[in-house]
């Protein structure tokens, strides 16, 4: 199954974590079911609590099985009452490609309501060999976390690589997560999704780096990349956040290359958030 560029153009441009334009119009719903992970990234703090309540990735108050994930779109779909169209995305709070749930879900809900924009955030390491799955499941977009082409830099970026039942580390495990991110990066795009890369800014390591990952990114053909801020966590605990002015540097010499996407919320890993109908989706997303 091969979707066309046309149709991953329409899904860009109304998906609201693609499109600056649809991102106050289009809600987003992610559906925490995948609490694996293969990968440990330096600056992730995953936390699944029921007393969180900022917004920040990997964070969830509960993890949900995939039925109990397509009651939430049922419900959701009935106090939007169809007058607010919303995606539905799966982007943790582990990684998941690597959760057999993600898959499940994804195909429960496609084929209740097929009309609904499906996407996946996913680290990439394991996305062509599961891009097939996904396709099937009726997935449309994917975003794909890629911080470092120089396994030099990448290498303080991912402590360990789990891959087919072997740990990576160093530069072996960067040199790994580079090269799987590429593939499916290259993959999705021939297949015809709306794909877009996310890039942590981390000052000190990979700001004068980034825009060789976006020239490269342009090379293959990635038209969009989100470059969001580091939030000191996990192993970066202790590094600092870039400022607001670094961050627009860094996004102005990115975008000499691939157009910069400039309204990420660091959302969580079940956020809800649908333009006009948000109290009624917050008591929706408690039931």
């Amino acid at each position: 199954m091969t979707a066309s560029g046309g149709e991953s153009k329409g899904v860009m441009q109304l998906h609201p974590c693609f499109s600056e334009r649809a991102h106050d119009r289009i809600g987003r719903v992610h559906l925490p079911v995948a609490p694996a992970c293969n990968v440990r990234c330096a600056y992730c703090d995953r936390r699944i609590c029921t007393h969180l309540s900022a917004q920040h990735p990997g964070w969830a108050r509960e993890v949900l099985r995939p039925q109990a994930a397509l009651e939430r779109v049922r419900a959701l779909v009935g106090a939007a009452a169809r007058a607010y169209p919303f995606v539905v995305g799966i982007a943790g709070p582990g990684e998941p490609l690597v959760n057999e749930e993600t898959f499940e879900a994804l195909d429960l809900v496609h084929r209740e309501f097929p009309s609904l924009v499906l996407c996946v955030s996913s680290n990439g390491l394991l996305l062509r060999e599961c891009l097939p799955q996904l396709m099937r499941a009726g997935v449309r977009a994917v975003t794909v976390t890629m911080s470092a082409l120089d396994p030099q830099v990448g290498q303080a970026i991912y402590a360990w690589v789990r891959h087919n039942g072997v740990v990576y580390r160093g530069a072996e495990a960067a040199e790994l997560m580079i090269r799987s991110q590429l593939a499916g990066i290259e993959a999705a795009l021939a297949a015809g999704l709306a794909v877009k890369v996310n890039s942590v800014l981390i000052p000190g390591l990979n700001e004068d780096h980034l825009p060789a990952l976006a020239r490269c990114l342009q090379e293959v053909g990635v038209p969009l990349m989100n470059i969001m801020p580091l939030i000191p966590a996990g192993l970066m605990r202790s590094r600092r956040a870039p400022t607001c002015e670094e961050l627009r540097a860094v996004r102005e010499r990115c975008g000499r290359y691939v157009v910069q996407f400039r309204r990420c919320e660091h959302c969580r890993a079940d956020v809800v958030a649908i333009p006009g109908v948000d109290a009624r989706c917050r008591a929706a997303q408690a039931r």
